[in-house]
């Protein structure tokens, strides 16, 4: 497929999936027939900047993440090294997935919710037991995962399906950058910035190079226990930074080579 942004919006007239051109203050999307997963075809109409929204550009059967990737990360949350507490599978439901813009809902009974910016991949096609030596044959693009996670819960809780699966509480966007290849995943930034009480304030500022298993090692792992569908999201886990939001707050998260991808916090 031919390097472009792939996104899915909703407009006047509906929703589409769109190939999405041009820099944030003057986007265009342009509706292509059909989903992703197949070459796009353009149908001809446009929408400027203004005249649509952007959604989560992909509809997940699941999100398959893996935690406790990062060594920082781990010693930052369980305050254990790596070694103690080796990279662990969770999946997070589609019900959790919002997109660009859209508001983290807090329950009341969730009290110690934080971000985890994370560099995800959206899968292309029915893949099991995938090479790690070839995974990209299995990649649609990469977007951004926010791993919004109740801590409260987490710990309470000794698994992590109710900290991580609650609604709203797996921002994706802002759209699917398929140019896979001008990504040195060795080298790729991610940076989180926290507003709060009217403060931008940088949270997180890392690297992929800090990941403990690396992407074929991923979807290997997980694809050798589940099967994973067109446009199912695997996301690589968070390095250290997070910190806690409230009501007020918002959230961005920035991974070069893909863009921003910003949530207000909201009661539930």
């Amino acid at each position: 497929m031919a390097s472009m942004r792939l996104g899915r919006i909703a407009h006047q007239e509906g929703l589409c999936f769109a190939i999405i051109e041009g820099e944030p203050g003057s986007l265009v999307a342009k509706e292509i027939s059909g989903t992703p997963f197949t070459p796009p075809e353009t149908t001809g109409r446009e929408f400027k900047e203004g005249e649509f929204r952007l959604l989560a550009p992909t509809l997940p059967t699941k999100v398959v993440a893996l935690g406790r990737n990062y060594a920082d990360h781990v010693a930052e949350v369980f305050a254990k090294s790596a070694d103690d507490l080796p990279p662990t599978i969770f999946v997070k439901p589609s019900t959790a997935v919002i997109g660009p813009g859209a508001p983290i809902k807090i329950p009341e009974f969730a009290t110690n919710v934080e971000f985890e910016g994370e560099l995800a991949v959206v899968i292309s096609k029915v893949s099991k037991n995938i090479d790690p030596e070839h995974w990209q044959d299995h990649v649609l693009g990469f977007l951004i995962c926010n791993d919004v996670s109740s801590r409260d819960l987490q710990f309470k809780d000794g698994q992590w399906a109710r900290a991580k699966g609650i609604d709203t509480f797996c921002p994706l966007g802002p759209w699917i950058e398929t140019d896979i290849n001008k990504f040195d995943l060795d080298d790729t930034k991610i940076n989180a910035y926290l507003t709060h009480d009217g403060v931008r304030e940088q949270k997180q500022d890392s690297n992929t190079n800090q990941m403990i298993v690396k992407m074929g090692g991923i979807l290997a792992e997980i694809s050798q226990s589940m099967t994973l569908l067109p446009g199912d999201v695997v996301t690589t886990g968070s390095p250290a930074g997070t910190a806690p939001m409230v009501p007020g707050d918002s959230i961005e998260i920035e991974i070069p080579g893909i863009g921003s991808l910003t949530n207000p916090i909201e009661r539930a």
